[in-house]
C-alpha cells in the first residue's frame, strides 16, 4: 500500500441510514478514489452492516484532509492508534490543534481502549482523565491549565445517528425535516405518541417555548401538560413568564384579551403591571406561595417543582427576579436541566430553539413545532440534525396534541 492510501472500516445500519452514500460521496467530492475490499449486508433488522474499504489520493495532506470527513462519518482506520492529548496552557485556553466535537455519540481511544466521550455536545472540546479513563465534553471556560485536551483526528470515533428501525412515532412518521403541507390531524396524534412512549419508558422530556405560546392562546395547554407530568423542564425567557402571568392575572398577553383577541382598556401597561407584581412578591414561587398566582405554566411548574430556567435577554422588561442576566450561567442551568433528557419539544422560539441544540447530543430527539419554516432550516443548519419540524399555528397545533393524549393517558 502507497503512503497515499489508508483502510478504513465501518458498521452500522450502513444502507438504510445512507451511511455508506454519504462515505462515497465525500470521497469523490474531495477527488479521491475507494476500493471496497470487504461489505457485508445485514440480514435482520437488529444486524448491523460492515463495510472495509481503501481511500487513495494524491498527497499525504489530500489523503489527511479526505480522511477527517470520513472520520466525521462514522469511519475509523483499521489500525487504530491511541488519541493524541496535549494539556491546556492555561485556564480557558486550548491548544491551536484541539479536535472540535459533533454532536453525535463519539468514543476515543486510548491504552488500547475505547473510551465513550459523556455530555456529548457540538463544538466543544474533549477533556480526558487517564486516570480515571473518563473523557467528557467542556467549553472553553470550563477548561483549567493542565487538562488533556484531545486533538488532531487521530485515535477518535464518532457514531453517526441511524434512522429508526422499530416504531410509529413521529420520527418514523415524517420522512423530511420539516412540512406545511402534512394533516396536522395525523402529526399531533404522532407527537402524543412519542410523548406517551417516552414517559412509559421513564424517558425526560424538556419543553423550550417562547411567548407565542400564550399570545396563541395554548398556555392553558402547556399548562395542562406540565400538571399531567410530561414535561420534566422549561426553558424559555423573561418574555413567556411575564405573559404567561398577565394571562394568569388579568386575562391578557402584551394587553390584549387571549380569548378574543380585543384590546383590554390600558392594556399597554400590563406587562409592566405584572413585573411589578412579581417584584414586590420577589419571585414567582413567592407569588404562588402567597396565594397571588393561582394558574398558568409558571404556576404548575411552581407546584408540580418542575425547574424552570428564564435566560435574559438585552431587550426584556423588568426582568423579573427570576430571569438569569449572566449568560454563562444561565447557559449552565439550560444544560443542567437538559443533562439526560430523551425529547425536546421546541414551541415557537427560534434563538431559545437554536440555543438548546447546541447543547444536546444527537441522540436527544428533538421537535421543534413553529409557523416559521426556517426556524427548522437554522436549527438543521447549525448542526442539530435530527430535529423534525413541524410548520403549524402552535395555538390550534397543542390542543390536537393535548386531545390525543388524553385519549392516550389512564384514567383515574
Amino acid at each position: 500500500m502507497s503512503s497515499f492510501e489508508k483502510e478504513i472500516e465501518v458498521r452500522g445500519h450502513l444502507v438504510d441510514s445512507s451511511i455508506l452514500t454519504r462515505i462515497f460521496d465525500k470521497v469523490m467530492d474531495m477527488k479521491g478514489d475507494f476500493t471496497v475490499e470487504e461489505f457485508t449486508i445485514g440480514k435482520k433488522k437488529e444486524d448491523h452492516s460492515y463495510a472495509k474499504l481503501v481511500i487513495k489520493a494524491d498527497t499525504e495532506f489530500h489523503l489527511s484532509e479526505i480522511l477527517e470527513n470520513l472520520f466525521r462519518e462514522g469511519a475509523t482506520s483499521v489500525s487504530t492508534d491511541n488519541v493524541s492529548c496535549i494539556k491546556a496552557p492555561k485556564d480557558m485556553v486550548l491548544p491551536d490543534d484541539f479536535y472540535s466535537t459533533t454532536n453525535n455519540s463519539t468514543q476515543i481511544y486510548y491504552d488500547n481502549t475505547w473510551i465513550s466521550v459523556e455530555k456529548m455536545m457540538m463544538d466543544k472540546c474533549i477533556v480526558l482523565d487517564p486516570v480515571l479513563k473518563r473523557a467528557e465534553c467542556r467549553t472553553n471556560r470550563e477548561i483549567k491549565k493542565g487538562d488533556l485536551i484531545v486533538t488532531g483526528e487521530r485515535g477518535i470515533k464518532i457514531v453517526p445517528q441511524e434512522r429508526p428501525r422499530e416504531g410509529v412515532d413521529i420520527f418514523q412518521f415524517m420522512s423530511s425535516s420539516s412540512s406545511s403541507e402534512r394533516p396536522s390531524q395525523q402529526i399531533a396524534k404522532k407527537v402524543a405518541i412519542d410523548i406517551v412512549k417516552t414517559k412509559l419508558n421513564s424517558g425526560k422530556i424538556i419543553v423550550v417555548a417562547g411567548p407565542v405560546v400564550v399570545h396563541s392562546g395554548a398556555s392553558d395547554i402547556l399548562a395542562k401538560m406540565i400538571k399531567l407530568g410530561l414535561v420534566d423542564g422549561i426553558l424559555t425567557g423573561n418574555a413567556l413568564a411575564v405573559h404567561d402571568i398577565e394571562n394568569a392575572l388579568l386575562g391578557t398577553s402584551l394587553g390584549m384579551h387571549v380569548d378574543d383577541g380585543t384590546l383590554a382598556v390600558r392594556g399597554h401597561r400590563n406587562h409592566m403591571l405584572v413585573v411589578n407584581e412579581v417584584f414586590k412578591s420577589g419571585s414567582i414561587k413567592s407569588m404562588v406561595e402567597t396565594g397571588k398566582l393561582t394558574k398558568g405554566i409558571m404556576y404548575e411548574c411552581v407546584k408540580a417543582d418542575i425547574p424552570f430556567v428564564l435566560c435574559g435577554s438585552i431587550r426584556d422588561d423588568g426582568p423579573i427576579p427570576d430571569v438569569i442576566t449572566d449568560v454563562v450561567e444561565a447557559q449552565m442551568q439550560y444544560k443542567s436541566v437538559l443533562r439526560d433528557a430523551k425529547l425536546v419539544i421546541m414551541l415557537s422560539t427560534m434563538l431559545h430553539s437554536i440555543a438548546v441544540g447546541n447543547m444536546l447530543p444527537a441522540s436527544v430527539k428533538v421537535i421543534a413545532i413553529d409557523i416559521n419554516q426556517p426556524v427548522v432550516t437554522k436549527l438543521l443548519d447549525r448542526g442539530t440534525t435530527q430535529a423534525i419540524g413541524v410548520v403549524t399555528d402552535i395555538g390550534s397545533f397543542l390542543p390536537i396534541v393535548m386531545r390525543n393524549l388524553e385519549n392516550m393517558l389512564p384514567k383515574d
